[in-house]
């Protein structure tokens, strides 16, 4: 008979149950994760309210950590008991920027969570590749979030900052989990310049917890940020700006407010049609702005890539990505925290289920 096993199972759009389930096996090459921490992403939400999976029943929940409990056929036994964080993206190993290992840009994919059971379950089968180990003083907790950091880094490495010293003048507009680590980082690298916006009274506190100055916060309900930003520069306008919201309002005030020669990131998942109007385009060329996108994070074994690096930053304490923890909820009430997220009943940045 089949063991069972508890998970949030999404069996249609909207239809989320903490129910009794199979519990996986792990197959060739895996390992089966006894899940001990996972934390709702944003990105969670849409697929469980509003587009569902890419098929159903489907156990969601990428940002994930846990122990090794078993191995599969074919798996190293260095894994046997070992502490993990887990990189969601299985890729195909074939396509051209799996070769170039360029695995966040993989062209035939699998994830955990969203396209094949995740971490929103008492256990859940991962292949080995996908592991990282942790050093013994990174919580569970603080593992869950190295996904979202680790994509945080990665957007910072696409705009060349980690190059870049002086008096840089850096603005982010969106101040969700992402945006929020990425100040975190630029702040334990040294920048100083930074100007972050928001729309919510909790998001300014949070900046402010991170060494944003309360004159370098704007709240975007009351200014237009471009406006506010040219101020705040006497004109000069920036050199980098982060969209991390997806919408074009925002797109649109952030080249207003790049300096010539400066940078604009594209972060934020796009939330309609982002287009761009004649003269809104005419600074792109004539100031000679830089456009670069940027989309999940490098993964590759090697002490160089986003994971590693978010690692070091743990283990040194340059970072305390805990502090943005505002919801902990046991396994069995997650439930509630999906239902913040959706509703936006309560102030939230990242919300922590417990699986232990």
């Amino acid at each position: 008979m089949d063991e069972k096993m508890m998970a949030y199972v999404l069996h249609g759009i909207g239809d989320l149950r903490y129910e009794e389930t199979v519990k996986p096996y792990p197959r060739t090459g895996e390992v089966l994760l006894c899940v001990k921490a996972a934390g709702i992403c944003g990105s969670d939400i849409p697929r469980i309210y509003q587009t569902g999976a890419y098929h159903h029943p489907l156990i969601p929940g990428h940002e994930f950590s846990g122990q090794v409990v078993e191995l599969g056929e074919g798996a190293d036994r260095q894994w046997e008991g070992k502490r993990v964080g887990v990189f969601p993206l299985i890729p195909c190993g074939k396509c051209p920027s799996c070769k170039k290992k360029q695995y966040e840009m993989c062209r035939q994919y699998d994830y955990l969570g969203s396209r094949r059971d995740g971490g929103f379950a008492e256990y859940v089968r991962v292949p080995e590749w996908n592991l990282i180990e942790l050093p013994e003083q990174i919580t569970f907790e603080q593992a869950a979030m190295l996904e979202p950091m680790a994509v945080a880094v990665h957007a910072i490495r696409r705009s060349g900052l980690l190059a870049k010293r002086g008096d840089t003048k850096i603005a982010l507009c969106g101040l969700g989990t992402i945006g929020l680590l990425i100040v975190m980082f630029l702040k334990s690298m040294g920048y100083q310049s930074i100007y972050a916006m928001g729309n919510k009274d909790f998001q300014r506190s949070a900046a402010e917890n991170l060494g944003i100055a309360s004159e370098d916060f704007c709240d975007v309900r009351t200014a237009v940020c471009s406006d506010w930003l040219m101020e705040h520069t006497e004109g000069e306008g920036v050199d980098f700006f982060f969209e991390c919201v997806g919408k074009n309002e925002v797109l649109t005030q952030g080249i207003n407010s790049i300096a010539p020669g400066g940078h604009l990131l594209l972060v934020g998942n796009p939330s309609m049609d982002m287009v761009l109007e004649k003269t809104i385009y005419w600074k792109l060329l004539r100031r000679q702005i830089t456009v670069r996108g940027t989309w999940n994070s490098g993964f590759t074994h090697e002490e160089t890539d986003d994971w590693h690096c978010v690692l070091d930053c743990l283990k040194t304490g340059k970072i305390h990505p805990e502090f943005m923890i505002t919801h902990r909820l046991p396994e069995e009430k997650l439930i509630k925290g999906f239902e913040v997220m959706r509703d936006k009943s309560e102030n939230f940045i990242k919300v922590m289920g417990a699986f232990w």
